[in-house]
């Protein structure tokens, strides 16, 4: 529905970041999954260039961590394209806002064009532990580049401009309504043990305490995180990212 923006206190800039549109929405989480597709894909740039084609213990663990990357990417999409456009796409055609609409029609088409780039970076990292490939080493490396400057594309896209919609047309009980209906249902509790030091890492501990501050509703992730996650996550990296 329509509404006038409220903004919410201190909206999250993270490295990277294109835009903060400010509005009644609070949009942490979004921002928290953006900053970790864009700290993955530039490590995963990193990993692929670096590491020897013949190295028989990091591609396995590469390819095992873009699966949780992939994963998650999947379902942020799907949440997306299943309840978060449809129902601005509504609102912005109740207002006759022709550039909302094409906005949202561009989120849609740049989920399909970044399908098959992800689809060719997770053959070449099934190949690459496999057996030593240093044609694929190669090729992957381009694909891998494509990949981040285009979800790198996107993301700028979505913050400036499909946000900035949300901004001015969701109210928070749209957005938590969204969440609980499209976003949540795609992780089990099992899945949480995962994701929740998937979208933490490499996030300064000043940072993270001034996030804590700003959004206590995320004071037990961070509990978690900290108290039971964070070790074995963080040896799991160094396994993968070997070489970056």
């Amino acid at each position: 529905m329509t509404t006038t923006p409220t903004a919410h206190p201190v909206p999250l800039v993270l490295p990277g970041q294109a835009a903060a549109p400010v509005g009644p929405v609070d949009l942490t989480t979004m921002y928290l999954m953006h900053h970790a597709f864009r700290r993955d894909l530039a490590a995963f740039a990193r990993a692929v260039t670096s590491t020897p084609a013949a190295d028989r213990d990091t591609w396995p663990a590469l390819r095992e961590r873009w699966a949780l990357f992939s994963f998650v990417l999947h379902h942020q999409h799907e949440g997306e394209d299943a309840g978060l456009w449809p129902v601005l796409l509504e609102c912005v055609d109740a207002a006759g806002d022709a550039a909302g609409r094409a906005t949202l029609e561009a989120m849609a088409a740049e989920h399909a064009e970044i399908d098959p780039l992800l689809a060719a970076c997770e053959a070449g990292l099934d190949r690459l532990a496999e057996r030593p490939d240093e044609d694929a080493r190669a090729a992957l490396e381009v694909r891998v580049v494509a990949a981040r400057e285009r979800l790198g594309a996107h993301l700028a896209h979505e913050e400036r401009d499909a946000l900035a919609l949300v901004q001015a047309h969701l109210t928070p009980a749209d957005w938590q309504r969204a969440e609980e209906e499209h976003f949540k249902p795609a992780y089990r509790p099992r899945d949480l043990l995962r994701v929740v030091p998937w979208v933490l890492h490499g996030l300064a501990e000043a940072q993270l305490r001034e996030i804590v501050a700003e959004h206590p509703e995320l004071r037990p992730m961070a509990a978690v995180w900290r108290l039971l996650l964070r070790r074995g996550f963080e040896r799991r990296e160094r396994r993968a990212f070997a070489h970056a």
